[in-house]
């Protein structure tokens, strides 16, 4: 299945549409956050009434409570929330990061402590990669590690490298042809470092790349600055996900830079 068609272009906003497994997504596209296989307030059809074609969910969560096994045994996350259009699954690497001192990361995967029960878990990148085909989503994420808002070029790099190692592991894991696994561009506040990391994943032909790491506590114009600096190295015929970014303004600036989806718990 072709995944992403480019369909106009003004500067660098794009119109475009993304092909599912369960329908095509008009680009661009805002994603409600459903971290637990639902949107908070709101039922399904207004979901759809507000326009929405796509949400996202959270391995993370879904993992902990109400656990993999529940989801498929009901029929994959589709079934299980009543939801048919298309899905997006994270892989648990934003709570990595937002949850640090739950965590302790090494080469082979993270260990961490569920923050509702204490109870310890590690996720691999294969882990998170078989958890998300096991859901179902039709859009799943690698395994990364994201970098705090200050920290240093070397513990950056450090997580940027192990990211593409992580990737590499997440793609040779795939095995479902009906989902697309993104890639997510690493490298903090560091401009050489996002190319680097953009150039390398864009080596491994993922049939879409995220942008992570940003929104993470850092002033606006350093957003846009590495966001941009981002999108030129990035594949223009493959769809780009800005992670976490979903403000009002952050929407129309992201549009501007090339940006083909968003998500946000705001």
């Amino acid at each position: 299945m072709e995944h992403f068609t480019l369909l106009n272009q003004s500067g660098g906003a794009r119109t475009g549409m993304l092909h599912t497994a369960h329908g095509a997504v008009p680009t661009p596209a805002f994603m409600p956050v459903g971290s637990q296989g639902s949107v908070k307030t709101l039922t399904w059809p207004e979901v759809r009434e507000a326009g929405f074609g796509m949400v996202l969910g959270n391995t993370y969560h879904l993992y902990l409570r109400p656990g993999i096994d529940v989801i498929e045994q009901m029929g994959g996350l589709h079934r299980f929330t009543g939801w048919d259009g298309a899905i997006l699954t994270d892989s648990g690497g934003y709570q990595i990061f937002s949850l640090a001192p739950l965590c302790r990361l090494t080469d082979v995967g993270v260990t961490f402590r569920s923050h509702i029960d204490g109870s310890e878990h590690v996720f691999t990148p294969e882990t998170a990669v078989w958890y998300q085909e096991r859901l179902g989503a039709d859009v799943i994420m690698v395994l990364d590690e994201c970098s705090a808002y200050g920290d240093s070029r070397e513990k950056v790099a450090a997580a940027m490298r192990r990211t593409h190692a992580w990737a590499a592991r997440c793609k040779e894991a795939h095995t479902r042809e009906d989902q697309f696994l993104y890639g997510i561009v690493q490298g903090g506040m560091h401009a050489d470092l996002r190319r680097e990391s953009a150039e390398h994943l864009a080596g491994l032909d993922f049939p879409g790349y995220a942008v992570g790491g940003l929104s993470v506590g850092e002033p606006k114009e350093t957003t846009w600055e590495i966001l941009a600096v981002t999108a030129d190295v990035l594949p223009a015929d493959k769809p780009r996900y800005l992670m976490g970014v979903g403000a009002p303004e952050d929407l129309v600036n992201g549009v501007a830079h090339g940006v083909d989806l968003f998500d946000c718990a705001l």
